[in-house]
This record gives C-alpha cells, structure tokens and sequence, in this order.
C-alpha cells in the first residue's frame, strides 16, 4: 500500500510540474494581451473593472504560484502531496486494522471452552489488526504461567505501537519543513525587493508592494501545507490512541479469561 501511494505522489508532483507549465503559458498570454491594450482614461477604469470578467480560481492559484516563485512553491507543493499521501495511506492502515475487541475476546473465549487453545490461536489468526496479534502472541506462551503471557502482551504491544506509527515522523518533518521553506522564499523575495528598490534609485511604492507580496506568497503557502498536514497528524494520532486503549483493555480481558479457563 504504501508503494501504491508513493506511486500517487509522483503522479502528483508531475501534474504540479505540468501545471506550472502552462501556467507559465498562460501567464505570458495574458501579460502579451494586456501589453497589447491601450491604457484606459481614468473615466473608463471604473467601468473597465466592473466589465472585466472573473478570474476562475484555478487560474488564480496558478498566478499565485507563479508570482511566488517556481522554486520554493515547487518544494511547498512537493511536501503537500508526500504529507497527504503518506497521511492517507496511514488512515486508511488504521482504518482497516481497526476490529470489535468485544466480539473478538468472547470469540477466543468460546474458542477456549469448546476448541481449546489451538481453536483460540485459529481465531486469532483469522483476524486482522494488532489486538489479534497481540492475543495470539499470549495464547502462544500460555503454557509458560500468566506472568510470562502477560509480559509478552506488553512487549508485543509496543511493537505493535511502533508499526502503528510508522511513517509519523515523516509527516511531521513535512510540517515543520513546509513552513520553512515558505519563509525562506519570504526573505529571499525580500532581498530581490530591496535589490530592484536600489537598481531603480526611488522607493516607489508599486515596487515595494510588489517586492512585498510576492515574497509574501510562499508564506501564505507553507502555513497552509503545514495546517493542512497538522490536520491529518493530528487525527492519525487520535485513531492510534483509540486502537491503543482498546488494546490495553483487550488485554485485561485476555488475562481474565485465561485465568478463569486456567482455573
């Protein structure tokens, strides 16, 4: 599965590089177009935006990537789709690892009481998720005394923490770089603002606000990836926290149930 979402990823940053590309296009279009139209009297500037259509809001974005940068709005992006694809394949592991603990320990229980102890290491088997793993690693050193199941209970369920947040601190990387890189762009923009401030020998004012929003764009950007991916960390975190309780009190449960069928 995560082979399959690193292959969306890819496909996803080659849709950004394609779309940059005829954003470019589109750019210079629209840029040849206007260059191409006389400037309008003063009288007619209020009637001219009125009549001027809207701009979709795919294209504005495409502006907007434009005008922050190719470079820094590439790797904002980049870490947006590899968040996103490493955040979906992470829900959708726990999703599907995700069982009724309820019906799963009076199944083991019948199992025990009707089958025996190979019959409750078949149902575990044949159910997905870590409390099953968890049980069937119990049931196997169930001769060895409860002491013995119960210490690798807590063993095997730290495993099963680590496998349940495998890929967490690769999101969480992307969440600390997105913004970074979006104020990295903001005090390069910055730089060149201040380099063609000097070059033109005047503050003016359309070159400082200009200077100043483009620079400001990749910050916008980064902050949104990062809340984006936070969004997704967090409820990942609270889907493991959720199986994690169910496997703790899963395995109070297992420890009463072989202590009464011990007995």
């Amino acid at each position: 599965m995560k082979k399959f979402f690193m292959f969306l990823a890819v496909a996803g940053i080659m849709a950004v590089s394609a779309n940059y590309a005829s954003a470019q296009d589109e750019t210079a279009t629209s840029t040849e177009a206007t260059e191409a139209v006389a400037p309008a009297p003063a009288n007619d500037l209020a009637a001219l935006t009125a009549a001027a259509p809207e701009v979709p809001l795919h294209q504005a974005l495409k502006t907007k990537f434009i005008e922050g940068g190719a470079g820094f709005m590439s790797l904002i992006i980049i870490c947006l789709i590899i968040g996103l694809a490493l955040s979906i394949e992470r829900i959708l592991t726990l999703s599907f690892q995700k069982v009724n603990t309820k019906k799963l320990i009076l199944a083991v229980e019948d199992a025990l009481q009707n089958g025996g102890l190979e019959a409750a290491k078949d149902v575990c088997r044949n159910t997905r998720g870590p409390v099953a793993d968890i049980f069937y690693q119990g049931l196997l050193r169930y001769d060895q005394g409860l002491d013995v199941v119960e210490k690798s209970i807590v063993s095997y369920g730290s495993v099963q923490m680590s496998k349940m947040e495998s890929g967490l601190s690769w999101i969480s990387l992307f969440i600390a770089i997105a913004p970074s890189l979006g104020f990295l762009g903001t005090v390069i923009g910055m730089i060149q603002a201040f380099d063609a401030i000097q070059a033109a020998g005047d503050i003016s004012p359309n070159v400082v606000a200009g200077g100043m929003k483009v620079a400001l764009i990749t910050t916008v950007a980064g902050l949104i990836v990062a809340m984006i991916l936070q969004v997704f960390y967090n409820y990942i975190l609270a889907k493991i926290d959720a199986i994690t309780i169910d496997m703790e009190e899963a395995s109070i449960d297992l420890i009463d149930v072989l202590t009464a069928h011990k007995a």
